[in-house]
């Protein structure tokens, strides 16, 4: 579908990429790896045509339609959510258009035998097999169920873009993206402002998806889920490992040993040959020899082995003083932003020794809730209080703010530190890879991850007891956050995370605190378990979206569409083979139409009651039978054509 010969790409003097070669097939779903700054977005740019100015060739295949998703947004403004994201099908439109007029030239046109006849009805056949291709007339059942997916309300559709955040119009721009159905999609951290309930829904449309996928993600459960296939970006070269990211693990790490091997072995004969030099250059009758050698020694091509090993990192936090029993209590604990409530009515206890993850959608409160804590917000209803000799550390998302941009890396640890940890801030920096001059870097041109592995470092010389985290693993690389999650498990104070990473928060937390709807309820368990919980939640809600969004009156139309129907006109002969098409068509129907009503039954019970495993299953098979029965439909109906 598309291959990739020499790539190059250098910049002040220095390769990013070298001689990169690789090639994307049709069903390859890959997952882009790498520490953050080896050119992993660059490559997706270079891809997408972004950016032009490389060596070698990128070669597409024919005429293969490649998505990207873009970072910034350039919505019109006053379209509804429903309207912008129907621009996803601007060339779907086209093509109706085209088809509509090539219609409309083959019923006034007589030329029947002409060369501009015959034009017209290949260029039709070929649009209505890219209208087919695309599902092109069920795009509104195509939007609902992105939308919907994403995290968007019914009563969202018909709302101006303009009223909701830069991270919820980022999932109108990935809706759009994921509606369009290009051949090879490009995604550069899509689970970026999403929810967990919104990653699992995305992980399961990415699975089934039926072209090709690049992605970058730092989730490592994701990639590990969607993709068929690992591009390892190191060392100005790309890795292709024929595997998904968890097994891929495995086979980099043979890979590893073995490179660790040659490289001691490479080293020695370096070594040798630097010896050899060294003895014979001064000599008059081996200088010669010894030219030939500083000859070699220059094609020599060195082996490099990123450093990726955490388990060496030995870093724990500072424990304070033991605190009381109860840490946070709060009584009717409610925050509005002037007429809009964010929640209210909130109860809870958080005792000394509690794991605390804080779930939800964003833009329920969970950050809010943190500030409160964290004593940043003073402005809310109700009571809480805060236990005995309670030391918090809070890590903030805006850590732009809280960092002092004219100093160094090592100055803004140092004015973190006591007397008695001062001594381990350049060990400590380089357990947070600041290794070497990167301590002497101003924190104003750091990155975001660099400036989250600083704040954090920051934490870690302080004492306390409890640490309240909001979103820790933003912008941070696979590797650091491992680091940060071996920390936190260390850690022997008292926990509240908020992540929509499932793979950080496993084994982190024993508790969760949800917030939905105004609302906050508290579930006792892991992340796993409250998932398994969660995913039976959602299928209810969404029926009920549904229900809401189109009504009953409007539901019994919708299946009065979409249940197939063929007419055939009394004045038309109809052949044997013809009428047997018929009568298939017939059943197909009723099948249909029996299996449309056992969905709608399952998903109007699905709002009463949570379903079983059982049910889900059946469920499920029921939806896999309507599409088969759909496509059977859709075939016979063709052979009627």
């Amino acid at each position: 579908m598309l291959s990739v010969q020499g790539l190059g790409l250098h910049h002040s003097g220095n390769y990013l990429f070298q001689n990169v070669n690789f090639t994307i097939k049709k069903d390859d779903k890959i997952g882009l790896v790498g520490k953050n700054g080896a050119g992993k977005s660059t490559l997706l740019k270079m891809l997408s045509g972004e950016i032009t100015f490389y060596e070698g060739n990128v070669v597409p295949e024919g005429n293969i339609t490649i998505g990207f998703l873009k970072q910034d947004l350039d919505f019109v403004k006053g379209r509804t959510v429903w309207a912008e994201t129907m621009q996803a099908f601007e060339q779907i439109n086209a093509w109706k258009e085209e088809l509509e007029e090539i219609n409309h030239q083959l019923t006034v046109r007589t030329d029947y035998e002409s060369d501009g006849y015959t034009d017209l009805i290949n260029r039709m056949t070929d649009l209505n097999d890219l209208l087919m291709h695309h599902d092109a007339y069920n795009l509104e059942g195509d939007i609902e169920k992105v939308l919907f997916g994403l995290g968007f309300k019914a009563d969202d559709f018909q709302k101006i873009t303009d009223e909701f955040s830069g991270g919820w119009r980022m999932r109108i721009e990935l809706a759009k993206l994921l509606l369009q159905k290009n051949d090879l999609m490009l995604l550069d951290e899509p689970t970026n402002h999403l929810d967990m309930e919104s990653i699992i829904w995305l992980e399961n449309f990415l699975k089934d998806y039926p072209g090709g996928i690049l992605l970058v993600s730092h989730d490592k459960q994701f990639m590990t889920a969607v993709c068929n296939r690992t591009f390892d970006v190191n060392n100005r070269k790309v890795d292709d490992y024929k595997a998904n990211y968890s097994k891929y693990l495995v086979m980099r790490e043979d890979r590893r040993e073995k490179l660790v091997q040659a490289k001691k072995n490479q080293d020695a004969e370096i070594k040798q040959m630097e010896d050899n030099i060294n003895k014979f250059r001064a000599s008059a009758t081996k200088a010669s020899f010894a030219q030939s050698l500083i000859k070699k020694l220059d094609k020599i091509e060195r082996i490099e082995i990123d450093n990726e090993d955490v388990s060496k990192f030995n870093i724990r936090f500072v424990q304070s003083q033991v605190p009381g029993k109860v840490i946070f209590e709060a009584e009717n604990l409610g925050k509005a932003y002037g007429q809009k409530q964010i929640f209210d009515d909130v109860d809870f206890i958080v005792q000394r020794g509690d794991r605390i993850a804080l779930l939800g959608q964003n833009g329920q409160g969970k950050t809010t809730l943190a500030k409160i804590l964290a004593g940043d917000i003073k402005d809310y209803s109700g009571d809480w209080n805060l236990g005995h000799n309670v030391n918090i550390g809070y890590f903030a998302q805006n850590q732009e703010e809280v960092l002092t941009p004219n100093k160094t890396v090592q100055e803004e640890a140092e004015d973190s530190a006591t007397e008695e940890t001062r001594p381990r801030v350049r060990d400590l920096l380089g357990s947070f890879l600041f290794q070497g001059e990167a301590v002497n870097k101003k924190t104003k041109v750091l990155s975001g991850g660099e400036r989250n592995r600083l704040a954090l470092c920051k934490l870690l010389l302080r004492p306390f007891n409890t640490l309240i985290m909001d979103e820790p693993t933003n912008h941070l690389d696979i590797q650091s956050k491992e680091i940060i999650k071996l920390a936190l498990q260390k850690f022997e104070g008292t926990l509240i995370v908020i992540s929509h990473d499932r793979e950080f928060l496993q084994g982190l937390c024993d508790k969760i605190y949800e917030f939905r709807d105004g609302k906050m309820k508290e579930f006792l368990g892991d992340i796993n378990e409250y998932l398994e919980f969660r995913q039976k939640e959602s299928i209810r809600e969404i029926s009920a979206e549904k229900a809401k969004l189109h009504g009953d009156e409007a539901k019994a139309e919708v299946k009065v569409k979409s249940e197939p129907k063929i007419e055939v006109q009394s004045n038309v002969i109809v052949t044997k083979e013809q009428k047997s098409i018929q009568n298939k068509l017939k059943k197909v129907e009723e099948k249909i139409s029996e299996l449309e009503t056992a969905i709608e039954n399952y998903e109007v019970s699905f709002t009463k009651d949570n379903p079983s495993e059982e049910t889900l299953e059946k469920y499920n098979k029921t939806k896999e039978e309507l599409d088969l029965a759909l496509q059977e439909w859709e075939h016979l109906g063709t052979q009627l054509d």
